[in-house]
């Protein structure tokens, strides 16, 4: 691995799965930014920016809006060429300066292709890695989110020896592992010592050499841990292959074919709680992977923000609604592939209007 050059930007990559709490631990990175000046790129998977929006409403002085680029409707690893370069380009461009670049990838988003791209030659020569930050929900994980029931998988391969048993989520997660610098074990709160402990080992033997794990508990990580691990990732890319470009090494397009998306709308929510309730119903009823967006409260001048990961829904006001701007609710849904769109726009609908 190459050494860091100082003359060059770092720039900070943070990954992780869909609700491992990437927004939340940039919120406090910018809260104990000590002066530093940083720009954001912010990727999401879904049509709106939701990310984005959450990380304007925190009202950091280091990073104001205008330091704040949305890429949406995309992994930003499968639209280098198209969306992350030239954006790198535009930010290099401006007359100020930045400190240090963060970049939040899309929940479904393989790293590696992204940290590739700092070797073209519109970025090297400015742009460095200084890290790849991969952030695991630790509840998720022990609640076996990203593990085949092995018993089931036998079960079915001595039913039909042809089937395919390929786990996207497991995969997807050992990518993001796989490409870390540093992993932090977030929601360590919402799990038991000795199962942490265990998260721990299986996550540090699936990296093939030794990164920093840190424990955190709502993403609360100070700057100065995250930022100036002055890695050089890009040096050593190589070394960080994905699932997709161990199995393509004709170099056939990754794709994210196994997940899909919509957009839920509707007006005004009378009762939040309710609201929270009917969600959590639907979201266990069809294995919704993420939900997330904004939501008007009838009577309230604050906007809602509404975050869900599994069963656990949370919904805090984020700020008030601005003159102008247009009220109502937005959600974004992610799930696997084949998911039944149909029944779950409808049935959350009901749940927005109820």
């Amino acid at each position: 691995m190459s050494s860091f050059d100082t003359a060059k930007i770092p720039a900070t990559v943070i990954t992780g799965f869909l609700g491992a709490g990437k927004t939340t631990l940039i919120r406090n990175l910018l809260a104990s930014a000590n002066g530093r000046r940083i720009a954001l790129i912010i990727n999401e998977f879904g049509d709106i920016g939701v990310d984005g929006e959450l990380l304007k409403a925190c009202g950091a002085e280091t990073c104001t809006e205008d330091d704040i680029v949305e890429l949406t409707n995309g992994c930003i690893c499968c639209t280098v060429a198209d969306d992350f370069v030239p954006t790198m380009e535009r930010l290099l461009a401006r007359g100020r300066m930045v400190d240090h670049i963060v970049i939040e990838t899309s929940g479904l988003a393989l790293p590696q292709p992204l940290v590739a791209a700092f070797n073209w030659p519109q970025v090297r020569q400015r742009v460095t890695v200084d890290g790849v930050v991969t952030v695991v929900d630790a509840h998720a994980v022990a609640a076996g989110r990203f593990a085949d029931d092995e018993a089931a998988i036998a079960a079915q391969r001595a039913a039909d020896a042809s089937l395919d048993h390929d786990n996207p989520l497991e995969e997807l997660f050992e990518d993001q592992l796989g490409c870390a610098d540093m992993i932090v074990l977030n929601k360590a709160d919402l799990v038991d010592e000795a199962t942490l402990a265990r998260i721990e080992r299986d996550v540090a033997g699936q990296v093939p050499r030794a990164v920093k794990l840190v424990r955190a508990a709502h993403g609360a990580l100070p700057a100065d841990v995250l930022l100036g691990l002055a890695s050089a990732t890009e040096a050593d890319i190589a070394n960080r292959k994905s699932h997709h470009e161990l199995e393509h090494a004709d170099g056939a397009a990754h794709d994210h074919d196994d997940f899909a998306s919509c957009v839920i709308r509707g007006g005004a929510v009378g009762d939040v709680r309710a609201m929270a309730g009917a969600l959590k119903v639907v979201i266990e009823r069809y294995d919704i992977l993420r939900l997330k967006g904004f939501a008007e409260v009838a009577g309230k001048p604050m906007r809602l923000a509404v975050q869900a990961v599994g069963a656990r829904v949370d919904c805090h006001f984020d700020r008030d609604w601005r003159t102008g701007e247009q009220r109502g609710t937005q959600l974004v849904v992610i799930g696997l592939a084949g998911m039944e769109r149909a029944a779950i726009e409808a049935e959350l609908a009901a749940a927005l209007a109820g």
